[in-house]
């Protein structure tokens, strides 16, 4: 009896929405653009705000580190060439979010392919 008791409240936690707030919880599983992007935009008074800036930067500069780290070698072709002066981490995430917003008809996708259309639209090697 006890074991159908935690089973039925644990259904009830699952099917229950996390937070009535613009973050929930369920956005730190960045399985799409569209989770990434609430990450990205929480605002200030949110209680995951703090959480979810972070996590919104350790993202994407986590995975651009990625890309960075495996083009380095002899032979390959630089796709993505930022100009002199850089970006700021800040400027370069608020330029993502931006974009992205504005294409909505990527915000089904895997963020990282998000993110990496973006770095080569934005700052294409000629």
């Amino acid at each position: 009896m006890k074991q159908q008791i935690a089973l039925f409240v644990l259904m009830i936690a699952l099917i229950m929405p996390v937070s009535t707030e613009a973050t929930e919880v369920v956005d730190f599983q960045v399985l799409k653009t569209s989770d990434l992007l609430d990450l990205c935009t929480t605002p200030p008074e949110d209680d995951l705000y703090q959480q979810a800036i972070n996590f919104c930067h350790g993202y994407l500069i986590g995975a651009f580190h990625y890309y960075a780290a495996s083009t380095i070698g002899p032979g390959y072709k630089q796709e993505i060439c930022f100009p002199v002066p850089k970006p700021t981490r800040n400027e370069a995430v608020g330029m993502f979010v931006k974009w992205a917003q504005d294409n909505p008809q990527y915000n089904n996708e895997i963020p990282v392919e998000t993110e990496f259309r973006f770095l080569h639209e934005t700052w294409p090697c000629d």
